[in-house]
């Protein structure tokens, strides 16, 4: 038993060590490629900004065509120059309805933008000052809160997210409320489940492994195909207490299994 055990443990040590030979013989293409996208995605978000700028004018519409299709162009660039692709799994929501996301990268927002149909993002107030990105996004629906300001951020929340349920609007918000590291403890904050009991509607979990990928606040991207998925909806009426902690179990489960699938596809397992 011991040998077998010595043997798993040298082979696991072996297939670490061949990884990160693979990735350090990588390291400059990887930084090149991941340098093209960054440089060719800024690029093209303050043309397309510039040149849509009388959206921000017109119909709301305008400014939702123009976030959809600069999205799903950014996913395409990604897979071009980064060599990262993507796959969505399960059911795509739509309609009103409650969307819960993990949160670990940039491209969670970008991919939901360019999926879904007309989702109102629940966003922190402060983007809305970015140029062009905040504006288009004030424009297109966005539902934007101050997390400093208590109860009030709460009744605000709600009060946009009836609104956006009305004109039959999927509402995406991220529980943790910022980007986590794949292996960061969870952190669920109370607005979803605020959102969830006020607003009477089953909630879609989602499970994400961008982070690997595109990792928080680092430029580098790896190729790879980030998995993001649409899990069973968590029926409306449950109370707080039994809704938190099924949509806590239900994503952190799913997101483990997307982070073991992606780690294995990287070689870092």
């Amino acid at each position: 038993i011991t040998r077998v055990r010595i043997f798993k443990i040298s082979a696991h040590a072996v297939s670490r060590a061949a990884a990160a030979s693979r990735y350090i013989r990588n390291w400059p293409l990887l930084r090149l490629r991941s340098i093209l996208f960054n440089l060719s995605l800024y690029v093209t978000a303050i043309v397309t900004g510039l040149v849509a700028t009388p959206f921000l004018f017109g119909p709301r519409k305008g400014a939702v065509f123009v976030i959809t299709h600069l999205s799903r162009f950014s996913l395409w660039l990604l897979k071009v120059t980064a060599g990262t692709r993507y796959e969505i799994r399960g059911e795509i929501p739509s309609g009103a309805t409650l969307v819960a996301a993990k949160h670990q990268s940039m491209w969670d927002t970008i991919v939901l933008v360019a999926a879904l149909n007309d989702p109102a993002i629940v966003l922190k107030s402060e983007l809305l000052w970015i140029p062009y990105y905040g504006w288009f996004s004030k424009k297109a629906g966005m539902i934007a809160i101050d997390r400093g300001s208590g109860s009030s951020a709460i009744r605000r929340l709600i009060a946009q997210g009836k609104a956006a349920l009305a004109a039959a609007r999927p509402i995406v918000i991220f529980p943790e409320g910022s980007r986590m590291t794949p292996d960061a403890a969870p952190d669920y904050k109370p607005g979803v489940a605020a959102l969830y009991r006020q607003l009477g509607v089953a909630c879609v979990p989602v499970a994400v492994n961008s982070g690997l990928y595109w990792p928080r606040r680092r430029f580098l991207r790896k190729p790879g195909t980030i998995v993001l998925e649409f899990l069973p909806a968590i029926p409306a009426g449950l109370d707080r207490t039994t809704f938190m902690a099924t949509l806590e179990t239900t994503i952190e489960t799913a997101t483990a299994r997307l982070v073991a699938e992606g780690r294995r596809e990287l070689g870092e397992s």
